[in-house]
């Protein structure tokens, strides 16, 4: 199965290799897993890998229930999805981006920021659209107050252990593709600044026994990015598109407020009014004053600094808009008099006829009769 097309080959083993090969190679990693499910001997080891664990069975009102919760076991589960990504990635990169590339014929840096829009919209695309319906089938977006009643929610669905088991595994596994997509120098810095946040956010979320807030919060954050990447996408495209960037920035905004809104609300007077306030790492409790203000100071300083960042980008924005529209008027005015001296030095009219710079008329040339 080969993800990219070979315009040269490499020696094994050698750095070349790998970027050009590294689909192929986690691809053969993945079916190494799967085949060790056909033998008794290893299926105990791969099913580590494939199916999340720490799994118990509980009885309710509708029968016996499977839930789940996390343990040092989940970073098998987490390895192996962060290798289902990487060839995801390359599929995506292979059958849908590149071949747009060709067609729009776009500058380098232009197509880096082109495939790094088309991926991340791909993701935060099924990541919405997923966990969406999580929280809907889960009861949250008609019963908001279970987002922090009942704390803690130590035992997880599937769908929800899954759910961030597979983000946990998109995040990581942009790490290495840094190096696999030979990402410029300038552009690391920034690109493992949003991975770094995203991993902090969803790690604690999760550890925290956080999962419906962070559920909501991702939703949320994933609906603005998308936005976000899509204008980018339409803009590469057509650069008189605009107006996308316009409805996002209303959106972004109204982001951060919500998230605000929800985190105070959930986590300031939502779990400050629990009976149970002591920390207990058997329960998996984490209720107490200082953490909570951890999370709420650490919530409150990212959704400030990203506020800060849009501002301020809008602001230089501006400026440089205000500074191309006066150039263009200049340029336009120095136009304009250069036509008008161009004029005066050849003569100028007056009432139909053309007159010297001295006010006399020219001489007309008698035409003579044969």
């Amino acid at each position: 199965m080969a993800f990219r097309r070979r315009n040269k080959s490499y020696p094994f083993f050698s750095q070349e290799f790998l970027i050009q090969n590294h689909a192929d190679i986690v691809f053969s990693l993945v079916i190494f897993i799967l085949i060790g499910l056909m033998f008794e001997t290893t299926a105990k080891t791969a099913i580590l890998f494939i199916q999340p664990q720490y799994n118990i069975s509980l009885m309710s009102a509708d029968g016996e229930v499977t839930l789940y919760h996390y343990g040092w076991k989940d970073c098998a589960t987490v390895l192996f999805y962060l290798c289902i990504t990487i060839i995801l990635h390359a599929v995506v990169q292979e059958y849908v981006l590149d071949k747009v590339n060709r067609r729009l014929h776009l500058s380098k840096s232009k197509n880096t920021k082109f495939n790094e829009s088309g991926q991340l919209c791909v993701f935060y695309l099924v990541s919405s659209v997923w966990s969406l319906y999580v929280i809907t089938t889960e009861g949250h977006l008609l019963h908001p107050s279970s987002l922090w009643e009942n704390y803690p929610h130590v035992h997880l669905r599937f769908q929800v252990k899954f759910f961030y088991l597979t983000q946990l595994a998109y995040w990581i596994h942009a790490l290495p593709e840094l190096y696999f997509q030979k990402v410029r120098k300038e552009e690391i810095p920034r690109q493992l600044q949003y991975i770094s946040l995203y991993l902090l956010h969803i790690l604690a979320a999760y550890l925290l026994n956080l999962t419906r807030v962070g559920l909501v919060l991702l939703f949320l954050q994933y609906l603005s990015e998308m936005g976000f990447h899509l204008s980018r996408l339409f803009y590469f495209i057509d650069e008189n598109h605009h107006k996308m960037f316009e409805m996002w920035s209303v959106g972004f905004v109204l982001t951060r407020m919500i998230t605000l809104t929800l985190m105070f609300l959930a986590v300031g007077f939502g779990l400050a009014r629990s009976e149970n306030q002591t920390l207990d790492l058997e329960t998996g409790n984490f209720n107490t004053l200082s953490i909570r203000l951890l999370v709420l100071s650490v919530v409150c300083f990212t959704q400030s600094w990203l506020l800060w960042k849009f501002f301020r980008f809008q602001l230089s924005r501006t400026r440089e808009l205000r500074l191309e529209q006066a150039a263009r008027k200049r340029a336009a005015a120095k136009q304009q008099m250069q036509r008008t001296v161009k004029r005066d030095t050849v003569g100028h009219h007056e009432n139909g006829l053309l007159k010297a710079e001295n006010g006399t008329s020219p001489r007309l040339k008698k035409i003579k009769t044969p």
